[in-house]
């Protein structure tokens, strides 16, 4: 402490001359924030300008757009908002070309099956997934920052895609349905989901103009993954009723999971046998080869396509056998050529899903910039959260126009273009050349599939969403608040529904942000002979205390939350208003100073913000301060902080004399006015 110690500061203006090097000497005086702006001020303020009329100056104000404006800033504007203008010239053509393409055959491939298995989750007839398999891959490749990342049909918003066509076109209750019928029903689900992705696509571009790419910080890792659990768990129990033949009307709402179980137990002894076989070996193959490519990731040249391999034996066997007719079983039936007409979705449509739209746009953006910054961080480069929302909100928009429904990164081809050797957005050119073939030429050889094998690859796809549930034991270790956000999370997606289930995972994460502001404990630690370290006197008794001083730290913002807990901590430490030993403790083990306190020294280092009443809440423990006469010093307040309780008064009740720059200044101060120069500081953490 040689180097805290000294003789007082004096008040006169020869101080600051004392003071202008104050390393130079092994002992200085301690450092009042007024001081410490005087020797190290604030960066020099340019000076005003002269006053001018008003009306010259906002013409200023007009021209400033066209001043600023100029060649290189339209030209990094451009390179911000389409990404290959920055990594296209840096393209290793010998290197990676080979990657890119092999990654995005193999991503399309899968893209194919799956966009169709995915179409039925969303309510849609199978061709409309292979659209979103295209034009949303299309418009990421040109606007995306994620080189790494593989959009589009995703199983959860498919799910919740799904929810909402259900609730708003129902499935009529006579069932048995002409061919124009159904075609007039598909057209109006269809259009609904187009209604949804537009819906979602424009607040996302809106989140996009406000800049709120911030907001993904707010769908913590816990939320995002239980909810993808628990939207897996919905994916599989939804798809019962194809695997099992049977034609039952989609429960929706909450408790829908367990509606369907009830449903499918109900009706089970009429389940078809052929479609059941077709299923048990459908998954037979599918789970296996899910597994040698994860297993064997390394020593595959690239992953077995276990998903195509099924469509073209299923394809055959039905074909040959004439499934569809001698048994009945469900098959995709005829894929129209080609892309359908741009067609606005019906506005008349957009307030009635606004509701579906939120969560959609949502999840999308958690989802994608998660997954996104994952693979950033793994190759070292940087994704921005704010043209992300661009890219998908584009995405959503334009793709809508085109019948599409709800679309983000997917965790499984993204996974499987890594894998593949993927590299840049490219490979995203090389899936669509995929599913553009198909949609032009090959659609034809998909009439004869059965809706069964598609049911199987929407829940072998769930694999990574359920081993998910394998971090539990991993997160109790690390953090057990953050495993009950997971927890309640995944319930509430499974009892409830995947919109509600976001909401209160979101709240009750945030809920537990809140909850540990006031979760304050209070440890009294002294300083280390010989040191500036402080422990808890709890583990030494070479420390002891300092009569009549007490050093309170506060680590935790004081706004109207905790302002009730701060004063109570206050008075129970400092024993004002009545306040003694024998008066109820603050929450957690705390110990406190026998003797009266007579100098308290406040560290708000750990007050990162501090709102009116927290502030007007300090103005009054200044005043009591003085009352009781204890003296009150406050000791590295950061500049927002020290503003706010400027402006609510404390320095009318205190001078600026006894702010300071650091907890050992305000301790040296503290030690020279009890005269106890070269004694153990005692200090209390809250």
């Amino acid at each position: 402490m040689s180097g805290l110690l000294g003789t007082r500061a004096s008040s006169g203006p020869e101080e600051a001359s004392h003071l202008k090097s104050p390393l130079d000497n092994r002992t200085r005086q301690p450092l009042t924030e007024t001081q410490f702006q005087q020797l190290f001020g604030d960066a020099e303020q340019e000076p005003e300008l002269p006053a001018e009329p008003r009306l010259p100056r906002l013409c200023r104000l007009w021209r400033w757009p066209a001043s600023t404006c100029s060649w290189l800033g339209a030209w990094r504007l451009l390179q911000a908002r389409l990404p290959p203008l920055c990594w296209l010239p840096q393209y290793r053509w010998r290197a990676w070309m080979l990657g890119d393409a092999v990654a995005g055959v193999t991503v399309g491939v899968v893209h194919v099956p799956q966009g169709m298995a995915f179409a039925l989750l969303a309510s849609v007839p199978p061709v409309f997934g292979l659209y979103t398999s295209f034009f949303p891959v299309l418009i990421y490749s040109l606007l995306g920052t994620g080189r790494h990342l593989s959009t589009g049909t995703f199983a959860v918003l498919s799910l919740m895609t799904g929810s909402a066509v259900e609730r708003l076109v129902p499935e009529p209750l006579a069932g048995n349905l002409s061919g124009s019928e159904r075609e007039q029903l598909d057209a109006q689900r269809v259009g609904v989901a187009a209604a949804v992705a537009f819906g979602s696509g424009v607040l996302m571009l809106g989140m996009f103009v406000l800049q709120l790419g911030i907001l993904s910080i707010f769908l913590s890792e816990p939320v995002v993954k239980a909810l993808t659990s628990g939207a897996a768990l919905h994916v599989l129990v939804s798809q019962l009723p194809s695997l099992l033949g049977l034609s039952l009307p989609r429960q929706i709402g909450c408790f829908s999971l367990f509606k369907t179980l009830a449903a499918v137990l109900t009706a089970l002894p009429q389940s078809s046998p052929a479609e059941l076989t077709i299923s048990a070996l459908s998954l037979a193959l599918l789970v296996p080869v899910k597994e040698l490519n994860v297993r064997f990731r390394d020593r595959l040249p690239a992953p077995i396509p276990g998903e195509v391999v099924m469509v073209l034996l299923a394809s055959v066997l039905c074909y040959t056998s004439s499934l569809d007719t001698r048994y009945n079983v469900q098959v995709v039936g005829l894929l129209p050529e080609g892309f359908p007409q741009p067609l606005l979705p019906s506005m008349v449509e957009l307030p009635r899903i606004l509701a579906d739209s939120l969560p959609i746009a949502l999840v999308t953006f958690a989802v994608s910039t998660s997954l996104a910054s994952i693979y950033a961080d793994k190759y070292n480069y940087t994704i921005d959260p704010n043209q992300e929302l661009l890219a998908h909100g584009v995405s959503n928009l334009v793709s809508s126009l085109f019948s599409c429904f709800p679309n983000s990164a997917t965790l499984a081809t993204t996974s499987l273009l890594v894998d593949a050797g993927g590299n840049t957005q490219l490979a995203g050119l090389f899936s669509c050349m995929v599913v553009l073939s198909v949609l032009l030429w090959l659609g034809p050889f998909f009439y004869y599939l059965p809706k069964a094998v598609l049911a199987c690859i929407n829940i072998s796809s769930m694999r990574q969403m359920f081993f998910q549930m394998q971090e539990l034991p991993q997160l109790w270790h690390i953090s057990r608040m953050d495993f009950a956000v997971w927890v309640v999370t995944w319930v509430a997606v499974v009892t409830l529904n995947v919109d509600l289930g976001l909401a209160v995972g979101v709240v009750f994460s945030m809920m537990t942000v809140v909850c540990r502001t006031q979760r304050v404990q209070c440890l009294t630690l002294g300083l280390a002979e010989g040191t500036e370290l402080y422990r808890p006197l709890r583990e030494s008794h070479k420390l002891r205390q300092v009569p009549g001083l007490c050093i309170l730290s506060y680590p935790t913002p004081l706004y109207f939350g905790t302002r009730g807990q701060f004063r109570h901590l206050l008075e129970w430490h400092l024993r004002l208003g009545g306040q003694g030993k024998d008066s109820p403790k603050p929450d957690g083990p705390s110990d406190t100073v026998a003797d009266p306190v007579r100098v308290v020294v406040l560290d708000f280092s750990g007050v990162t913000f501090a709102d009116a009443a927290g502030a007007r809440e300090v103005a009054q423990l200044a005043s009591r301060c003085q009352d009781a006469g204890i003296h009150l010093l406050l000791a590295q307040c950061n500049a927002s902080v020290l503003e706010t309780l400027t402006r609510a008064g404390l320095l009318n009740r205190m001078t600026p004399e006894q702010i300071f720059v650091s907890v050992q200044d305000a301790a040296a101060h503290a030690l020279e006015r009890l005269e106890l120069t070269g004694q153990k500081i005692c200090t209390v953490w809250v």
